[in-house]
């Protein structure tokens, strides 16, 4: 599920002003956070989208407005992974310990990069976990280690740093995409919800 913040994009809009926006706003959907949604928030506040820098609108890392777009999963299930046994297609990930692993929800088809696999971490009940083995359609694995991993526990891709997420920055480095590239792919193929 993708969240977008309301409460995160009106605080940025006052940090986006600009005499010439670099991009188009509108381009990909409001870049993947929804161009009905983000058109009502500026409509409230009375502004003129020509005159606004998405990137700093929307928070994209190096701006230092806070991140309008995070990424949720939910943990499936876990079970143990023996040292040496691998997991995901291809087993690029072997245990290098005995361990355990969570399936989460987000894959590729949400738009977690397949590059992401054993290169990213989550964070799950406020610890960092490693995605292990390649990135699935629909789900991806997390070496939980000792962890009691609740089914259905919140699972973070990125978010809010400030807020214990993981950055957006570490998906642009481990993938050589551009945040905005990202951030595009996740809002149109997630589940896009608002919260305050």
């Amino acid at each position: 599920m993708a969240r977008v913040s309301a409460s995160a994009l009106r605080q940025n809009v006052a940090r986006a002003v600009t005499v010439h926006a670099r991009d188009d706003l509108w381009a990909a959907d409001a870049w993947g956070h929804g161009a009905g949604w983000v058109a009502s928030v500026l409509s409230e506040a009375g502004l003129d989208a020509d005159r606004l820098d998405p990137a700093v609108l929307f928070g994209l890392p190096g701006t230092g407005a806070r991140p309008v777009l995070s990424l949720r999963g939910c943990a499936l299930g876990t079970k143990p992974l023996l040292a040496g046994e691998g997991v995901s297609y291809g087993y690029t990930h072997r245990a290098p310990a005995d361990t355990v692993v969570a399936l989460v929800t987000g894959g590729y088809a949400q738009g977690v990069v397949r590059a992401l696999g054993n290169a990213a971490s989550v964070v799950i009940a406020g610890r960092r976990h490693p995605i292990v083995g390649r990135v699935a359609m629909d789900v991806c694995v997390v070496d939980v280690q000792d962890a009691v991993i609740a089914r259905g526990a919140e699972v973070s891709f990125f978010g809010d740093p400030a807020a214990g997420d993981p950055s957006l920055s570490e998906w642009t480095d481990a993938t050589g995409l551009s945040a905005a590239e990202i951030v595009a792919i996740v809002g149109a193929r997630a589940d896009r919800r608002v919260v305050a």
